[in-house]
């Protein structure tokens, strides 16, 4: 945690650490043990002005912009040495920040991380524009430009990820960076800036202000300085940032909430299946927006599958995100952990069987939750129909592949679908079918920087990853040039 032994939460505006103009500060708390573990600097309205306005001139003098996009490449691959290098500190502010088992943070977090701004470095350097054939007595072509101040507003659950997902691309195509992390889980989000300074990046052209969504998110989401909005968040929330953005004609992406289905049809491999199962709904204690929270299973194999599950649940490690053996980490949060409890408590009143889990794991004062799996209930439930956003699997059986596929697209949400089969033709039959933004065959979370993903219907629009997240950070003009 050198980082914070340096340079202890204060804002990072054009290149310098400050403290809030107001001098407030914010609570960071280890969700492991329920302690406060240090404070971070919270911004205010004047605060977020400075950033904009930092980003903004950094932008106008074309010291980033102007860069060649080979030149954006080599850094951007910096960066991700850095990120690297810096594997083992990153991993622990990330573990102590949102609870997440060391293991996971290392496999995934920091490695997908660095992978971001390796894949955006590599397609900085061949950013480009096309000649287009016309009638005209002319040359047209197109160039792609930078749209230029952008606001990044990221969640809790995946801080390093999603930052990169938007940062990378972004700063590939030229564009500067106002970031704002959530508000429980900043400590990432600040290591970084001091990073990607030490790789190359201007000052100026990444800013990060800490603080609360309804004050710092809100003066950030209203501020005219901001060219685009790039935020992931819930669902209601993004709704909100959506309005403000029409209200200024502002080009947004939006990566919402979910409430996956995973669909186990009868011809799978059971034991294959049920790792996929289990690793979709309890991977980063179940506080994934791409998880797969409904388990939609055939009537033949559905009992089966569920003492499968009742078997297998209980024993996946709940525990000290710290430990190496540890799966399955506290909430991120005591409000999240109430609302899980919620849910749980709605499902007995409308007579749900819970076949496993179902309670809190008292250890060291932490927010955990044991892995629940929750049969019998109706699918207009709202057990079903919400986003619970924790350790809970329901079950439902299906009998035909059109119910399956009904009941798969019964909720508001889109992000995410999985499919267990071991006919390569339904797969792709039922694929075609399932309103989702990515579907996995097979397994689940299988995610690559190449590969885009985004929502449809509530889950959000716009794509992160791949070469769609680029072109999302950039816009086409056309040049026609006479040759009368």
């Amino acid at each position: 945690m050198t980082a914070f032994e340096t340079e202890p939460g204060r804002l990072f505006i054009g290149g310098q650490w400050r403290e809030a103009a107001d001098g407030a500060r914010t609570e960071v708390v280890d969700p492991s043990r329920g302690r406060v573990v240090t404070t971070v600097a919270e911004a205010g309205p004047a605060d977020v002005d400075a950033a904009v306005r930092a980003a903004r001139e950094a932008f106008d003098s074309g010291h980033w912009s102007g860069r060649s996009g080979r030149e954006r490449g080599r850094i951007l691959h910096r960066v991700a040495e850095l990120i690297r290098e810096n594997a083992d500190e990153l991993a622990e502010l990330e573990s102590l920040d949102v609870g997440k088992p060391i293991t996971l943070c290392h496999a995934v977090d920091v490695t997908n991380a660095a992978n971001d701004y390796e894949h955006y470095a590599a397609l900085a350097f061949s950013l480009d524009g096309s000649t287009r054939d016309t009638p005209l007595n002319a040359l047209a072509y197109t160039k792609r430009e930078p749209l230029g101040v952008v606001a990044a507003i990221t969640p809790f659950n995946f801080p390093l990820i999603l930052a990169g997902s938007k940062l990378a691309p972004a700063l590939a195509a030229g564009n500067t960076v106002v970031h704002k992390p959530a508000d429980e889980t900043p400590l990432s989000a600040l290591y970084m800036a001091g990073l990607l300074q030490r790789a190359g990046v201007p000052d100026g052209v990444v800013n990060v202000v800490t603080g609360a969504g309804p004050v710092a998110g809100e003066a950030l989401l209203r501020h005219t300085g901001i060219d685009k909005i790039a935020f992931t968040g819930s669902t209601a929330v993004g709704r909100h940032a959506a309005s403000v953005a029409g209200e200024n004609l502002k080009p947004v992406t939006m990566e919402l909430g979910g409430n996956a289905a995973h669909l186990v049809f009868e011809d799978t491999d059971l034991e294959k299946a049920v790792g996929a199962v289990i690793k979709g709904f309890v991977f980063n204690t179940g506080q994934f927006c791409m998880g797969g929270p409904r388990l939609l299973v055939a009537r033949p194999v559905y009992s089966t599958l569920l003492g499968i599950l009742a078997d297998a649940v209980p024993g996946v490690p709940v525990g000290d995100p710290r430990l190496p053996e540890t799966v399955v980490g506290p909430m991120a949060g005591e409000r999240h952990l109430r609302k899980v409890e919620e849910y749980v408590d709605l499902a007995r009143k409308e007579g749900a069987r819970i076949v496993c889990g179902g309670e809190r794991l008292d250890l060291d004062g932490g927010y955990y939750y044991k892995p629940t799996v929750i049969a019998d209930l109706a699918d207009d439930s709202r057990v079903i129909q919400e986003e619970i956003f924790g350790p809970v699997l329901t079950v439902q059986p299906f009998d035909t592949e059109d119910e399956a596929v009904a009941l798969a697209n019964s909720t508001p949400y889109g992000l995410a679908s999985g499919i267990q089969t071991g006919n390569l033709a339904r797969a792709h039959r039922v694929a075609d079918r399932l309103q989702a933004g990515i579907v996995w065959i097979n397994d689940w979370a299988m995610l690559d920087p190449n590969v885009p993903f985004g929502g449809v219907k509530a889950s959000g629009f716009g794509r992160e990853y791949g070469p769609e997240g680029l072109a999302a950070y950039t816009r086409t003009k056309s040049v026609v040039v006479s040759l009368d």
